[in-house]
């Protein structure tokens, strides 16, 4: 398969994963706001804090099966082997989850004693813990979906069923009186339906009932350093959460929910891509084709840039519009929050899916010295600016340990592999954006604001002021041929303008 090949089966993929992840991501938000307007500030608030008791534990029993058995289901042809990766996978990751449910639900009372405040938080937390096995499972299902280089099923089970099904939930309980309980049973409906319909859509690709040859030991070989890294990156986005818990009040981890949501929505885009990229980069490393692995990951680095660059731009410039829009005018504090926040993912977006391509040459090791690195980073700084300032404090300190992150990882692929997501058309690219969108747009946010109606149509505009300003100043390369052919078969229109400013070679 060609590079140009390659490029276009990637992007065609990112286009419908992103949609997916959209959905997904727009659908946790929503399912946040609707919890926030439901019930107290001081209940958002620990709602958040069981929702990062959740993703840490996650973290911890997938056992990095997220990463490994999409490598080896990608390398391997035959159906025994391929059939042992995914159960090899859903066994260990099974068992693991089943233990740290049961470890939470008999330590309720010594967990919520420290970080919860209401009486009722000791029964929501045990519903939760309940999720944890189901939730391991789905990603169990969905990383071996990924292994095939599927994106329609895994659009299907996580982002639409999965999101969609735990925000109706949600909301019918709610709208019953369930109070917050009803975000437990919400999740625990979905991730039930949820890890039935992964593994009937994975029968399609492979056969779940006959012959195995486990790989559990090759898994875990290759996994092991990805289960602590993904450990510490889940540690990265959920300790700010769990600390501003045990120093400050609910009031304050509301605040922060509210801000940290909305911003972890801006590198949706890079997830997207990441879907098949990281795959793609395993099967090109197979074939020794660092070359192509590099380029692929220099225009999917631009790409992404550009196309996280119009919320970015409207969270950073009016955070106060964004929080009062979507989350209500008694959660105004949190806009420096997400300001300073918005600005940490931008500039992780940035440098591109140098995590998933460090993995696929098989260095995880890296990965992990990059994490632990960026977590004790974040933690040092945590103890000294949480107490003192609060979730600004926190938001701070999220941004330097995600410049911290990135920062290492770009590193190990400069100097270890010859591999940059910077070419020049990418730095002509982030100064354009940086040094002429981004100063006019601050400078007309001290004159107007945005409301429910403006703030679309404020990101669109950006949208295309940005991709002019791309246009006229020489930033595209041969390659972009590709996305604008895609935009024409998809949208059935010509963008002769565009693509005549497009070099041949």
């Amino acid at each position: 398969m060609s590079a140009d090949e390659d490029l276009s089966r990637l992007l065609s993929s990112a286009v419908l994963v992103f949609v997916g992840m959209l959905f997904g991501s727009f659908s946790k938000l929503l399912e946040r706001v609707v919890i926030a307007n439901w019930v107290t500030v001081d209940a958002y608030g620990e709602v958040s804090v069981a929702l990062a008791i959740v993703n840490i534990s996650v973290a911890l029993t997938l056992l990095g099966f997220n990463q490994g058995i999409p490598r080896y289901v990608s390398r391997f042809d035959d159906e025994r082997d391929l059939r042992g990766v995914w159960l090899s996978g859903l066994l260990a990751g099974g068992v693991m989850a089943t233990i740290a449910a049961l470890l939470l639900y008999f330590n309720l009372g010594f967990v919520t004693d420290r970080l919860f405040e209401s009486a009722g938080s000791k029964r929501l937390l045990a519903v939760f813990a309940v999720c944890i096995p189901l939730i391991v499972g789905l990603r169990v299902g969905v990383g071996a979906i990924r292994g095939f280089e599927n994106t329609v099923y895994r659009t299907y089970a996580r982002d639409l069923l999965y999101n969609g099904l735990r925000l109706a939930v949600m909301v019918a309980l709610l709208a019953a009186g369930w109070g917050v309980i009803a975000a437990g049973y919400a999740y625990l409906a979905a991730a039930a339906v949820s890890f039935v319909a992964v593994h009937v859509l994975l029968n399609r690709l492979l056969p779940l009932s006959g012959d195995f040859q486990l790989h559990t030991r090759k898994l875990v070989v290759f996994s092991t350093p990805l289960v602590v890294s993904t450990i510490i990156s889940i540690l990265l986005m959920e300790t700010d959460t769990l600390m501003l818990g045990y120093f400050r009040s609910p009031e304050s981890v509301a605040l922060y929910g509210a801000a940290f949501p909305l911003a972890r929505g801006i590198p949706v885009v890079m997830g997207a891509f990441g879907y098949l990229y990281f795959p793609l980069a395993s099967r090109l490393d197979t074939e020794d084709e660092h070359e192509e692995i590099d380029a692929v990951y220099k225009l999917t680095t631009k790409w992404g840039f550009l196309a996280m660059f119009p919320l970015f731009l409207t969270f950073f410039a009016f955070p106060g519009d964004v929080i009062r829009i979507v989350f209500g005018s008694e959660y105004s504090g949190a806009k420096t929050a997400l300001s300073i926040l918005a600005t940490g993912f931008f500039a992780r977006g940035a440098f591109g899916r140098n995590g998933d391509t460090i993995s696929a040459l098989g260095h995880p090791r890296y990965v992990f010295v990059a994490n632990v690195t960026a977590y004790v980073v974040n933690f040092g700084l945590n103890l000294v600016l949480i107490p003192r300032f609060g979730f600004v404090g926190a938001a701070v300190t999220s941004a330097i340990a995600s410049v911290v992150l990135n920062g290492v990882l770009y590193g190990v692929l400069r100097l270890r592999f010859g591999i940059s997501p910077f070419s020049r058309w990418t730095i002509r690219t982030y100064a354009v954006l940086l040094g002429g969108v981004l100063p006019g747009v601050l400078a007309l946010s001290r004159h107007v604001s945005l409301t429910l109606a403006t703030l679309p149509l404020f990101a669109v505009g950006v949208g295309l002021v940005s991709v002019a300003a791309l246009v006229v100043t020489g930033c595209l390369q041969p390659e972009d041929r590709i996305p604008i052919r895609l935009v024409e078969s998809k949208l059935g229109i010509e963008t002769s303008i565009i693509a005549r400013y497009v070099p041949e070679s």
